[in-house]
């Protein structure tokens, strides 16, 4: 009878333990989901998430379009903040046409409304979602924290193109706007 209760607890042990391990194994992968989604949008542009370009990428783009058949396209620019940060936020330009293949430049405006230094960072994101691999960011100023001072503004730059194989994918067939959509947030101030 001893030696069947044993069996049971190592059993019982066994399958805790196994019960444990799925448990962290759920919970890593919890935490590991979001790095993970977000690698996985940037690499395949889904979800509009916009590429990111070298110069050298765009040079390759200018050539491939200068050689062959391009078209304009209309870009939208959009901004907006959080509601947490007291900035003024909006494009230079709402529209442009620029000719695929071929780099352009936009600028967005930020005013630090409060009367404190405030750091934010900006999201992004490209509709419709299939333009988005093919909207390609040179330079951004979303690649890096902005802070302004209280009452401060700063005219920021985003340096892009659109890739001339945008041209070549029927699900792109029919897209004559692309809309390049910006969201500031606040970022927490520092402890200590």
């Amino acid at each position: 009878m001893a030696s069947a209760v044993a069996s049971l607890e190592q059993k019982n042990l066994r399958v805790g333990l196994i019960a444990l391990a799925v448990a962290a194994a759920m919970v890593a992968l919890g935490f590991a989901a979001v790095p993970l989604y977000r690698m996985f949008c940037q690499v395949t542009g889904f979800a509009g998430t916009a590429q990111v370009a070298s110069e050298s990428d765009a040079s390759i783009a200018e050539r491939l379009a200068a050689s062959g058949a391009t078209k304009p396209i209309s870009i939208r620019f959009d901004a907006s903040t959080a509601s947490n940060m007291p900035w003024t936020f909006e494009p230079e330009r709402t529209t442009e046409t620029v000719q695929v293949g071929t780099r352009d430049l936009a600028f967005y405006i930020a005013r630090n409304n409060s009367s404190v230094p405030i750091t934010g960072a900006a999201t992004f994101n490209v509709e419709p979602e299939q333009a988005a691999p093919y909207f390609n960011k040179i330079q951004c100023f979303c690649f890096s924290e902005q802070t302004l001072q209280p009452g401060e503004e700063m005219r920021m730059p985003v340096l892009f193109y659109v890739d001339p194989a945008a041209l070549d994918d029927p699900n792109m067939d029919g897209v004559e706007q692309i809309t390049l959509s910006y969201t500031f947030h606040r970022k927490p101030p520092e402890d200590g």
